[in-house]
């Protein structure tokens, strides 16, 4: 895995085995998580040296207006920046398995894919649009803060809406709000329920990076 085409490629091969075990079970975000990491390495073989989790990146002096906005509503004394912790992050192999956040430069240099994980775990409350469409806008603003350091990858965002309970899934209408959203931003939207006819795959030919 040396691009970020090549990271879709591994994506679109695991998608089946993570739809498979996030349905085998009932659990956090944080679990569910977990569940991907192993995906990835073991049905995509992507090395333990190109895959991390919750890796801090701080974005120095950020252009967006989004990230502007997220970084004054910090105390003063730590404005200046603003630090997306994306879920899950492949790297090309010059990462050399050091994602600390004190390589923040390398660890945005050399991204290839960012995924944000949203999980149905709330009791007797479901996913709503507005906090979809939030981390999707946060997503592409990441990703223009990469692309004008020139480098670039994938922004992508999966949801697991397993819940057995109806009313703690997300609505039809909520995932149609979400999905359009990120095929206006062009982000990854990848969503998985325990009924196999309600989901959504992003098509990945629309791809700009």
């Amino acid at each position: 895995m040396k691009t970020y085409r090549g990271s879709v490629t591994i994506f679109k091969k695991v998608w089946p085995h993570i739809c498979s075990e996030c349905r085998a079970v009932l659990g956090s975000e944080l679990h569910y998580q977990a569940i991907m990491y192993r995906c990835f390495r073991d049905f995509g073989n992507v090395p333990p040296q190109q895959i991390g989790m919750n890796v801090k990146i701080r974005v120095f002096d950020p252009i967006t207006s989004l990230f502007r906005e997220l970084d004054s509503q910090k105390d003063e004394d730590f404005q200046g920046g603003y630090e997306p912790i994306p879920d899950i992050v492949l790297f090309s192999p010059e990462i050399n398995g050091d994602f600390r956040r004190r390589n923040r430069e390398n660890t945005l240099r050399h991204m290839l894919m960012a995924i944000e994980i949203k999980a149905s775990e709330r009791e007797g409350g479901r996913l709503r649009p507005g906090e979809i469409i939030s981390d999707l806008d946060k997503l592409k603003a990441f990703q223009h803060e990469a692309s004008r350091r020139r480098s670039y990858f994938v922004p992508t965002m999966i949801i697991v809406d397993t819940a057995p309970e109806e009313s703690e899934n997300m609505r039809s209408s909520s995932l149609k709000k979400a999905a359009y959203h990120a095929e206006k931003l062009n982000v990854g939207l990848f969503y998985v329920s325990q009924n196999g006819d309600k989901k959504w795959e992003w098509d990945t030919s629309k791809l700009r990076i």
